[in-house]
């Protein structure tokens, strides 16, 4: 974890972390943008830690009941709050169309709990300063891995397997918040995507688009008061159940046509055996027969499907996908606060 002393320059030299009044060099050139929900108890000190980093630091408050707007206001970000909890996509989203009127040269996404160390800033903008990578991701499974619970370690394996066959790009932690991107990559947050699946649908879209995404190790601390609003389990499921929505809708031949052609292969193959009165696996011949023409209608269906489902993604592919911004902007009433003069 970088702490202090020096990180990589611009030309890939050396130059100091802080500059004289404390402050990070580049930071000027830095936005931060931090969806946040009921998070009072830890947004102050994450603000705060950032603008060590970047003269900008966006918090959007997706429809807090506590004191979050208020908090982050007081700790110097730009507050943009939304009338009604809309979901981390829908924020993050919110965040990145706020971008137009800020001068910056690189994003920086972070979570609002406390288990990101804003200090952690330099090393994941360090490839879009180089450019080296459209995307970076902060990985916690860089260089022996953070301590993450064993339980999550299970599901963000699940996930990483979904996002990667989706995406056709291997991502050690496709889950994290931590990210950072250029200009580039800002120009290409016009993807449809809801709550906590944004990290993979980011994934994906990018790499359709050949927008060159790497990693860097990252701390992370699970000590955080609020830790997940939700239940592991139910979030799981929604970001898997997220997940195969949009393999299908991104990969549709993968994820509809290669089992059809399969199934179809078996029935056909089955067929042919009840044919010549090889009944497989003791069945009869009146069972070995239905199920051979259910595996070939299934599997004629299924690959219909992908074929159809794969013309229509490349009828809309690089229009601005399901979703853009101003969805966004259109559809949620948001309320700025700026904030006071530092």
């Amino acid at each position: 974890m970088v702490r202090g002393g020096s990180t990589p320059g611009r030309f890939g030299g050396k130059q100091k972390m802080y500059t004289a009044d404390g402050r990070f060099p580049l930071s000027s050139e830095i936005a931060v943008i931090i969806p946040a929900y009921n998070e009072e108890l830890t947004i102050g000190s994450v603000v705060l830690r950032a603008r060590m980093f970047a003269d900008t630091v966006i918090v959007v408050d997706d429809g807090s009941s506590d004191r979050t707007a208020e908090t982050a206001t007081m700790a110097g970000a730009r507050v943009l709050r939304m009338k009604v909890n809309s979901g981390k996509a829908a924020a993050v989203m919110r965040g990145f169309a706020e971008l137009e009127s800020v001068d910056y040269t690189v994003a920086v996404m972070m979570d609002a709990d406390g288990q990101h160390y804003p200090e952690d800033l330099p090393k994941v903008i360090a490839p879009i300063m180089t450019d080296q990578a459209d995307l970076v991701i902060g990985s916690r499974f860089i260089d022996g891995g953070a301590e993450v619970p064993a339980y999550r370690r299970l599901g963000q394996k699940v996930l990483d397997r979904f996002t990667n066959l989706g995406s056709g790009v291997r991502i050690g932690d496709t889950q994290s918040g931590f990210r950072a991107m250029g200009r580039k990559g800002a120009q290409n947050m016009d993807f449809r995507s809801s709550g906590y699946s944004i990290e993979s649908a980011m994934i994906m879209h990018f790499a359709s688009r050949g927008l060159r995404i790497t990693e860097v190790p990252i701390s992370v601390s699970y000590d955080v008061p609020n830790k997940h609003k939700k239940n592991p389990l139910s979030m799981g499921f929604g970001l898997i159940s997220g997940l195969v929505s949009e393999l299908g809708q991104r990969r549709p031949l993968l994820f509809f046509g290669a089992p059809g052609t399969a199934m179809a292969a078996a029935g056909l193959i089955m067929g042919t055996a009840v044919i010549t009165g090889l009944y497989p696996f003791g069945w009869s011949w009146g069972l070995s027969a239905a199920v051979a023409q259910s595996l070939v209608n299934l599997g004629a269906g299924m690959l219909i499907a992908g074929l159809v489902l794969a013309s229509i993604s490349r009828m809309i592919k690089g229009q601005d996908g399901l979703r853009s911004v101003n969805d966004v902007l259109d559809g949620k009433e948001v309320i700025k606060v700026e904030a006071a003069e530092r």
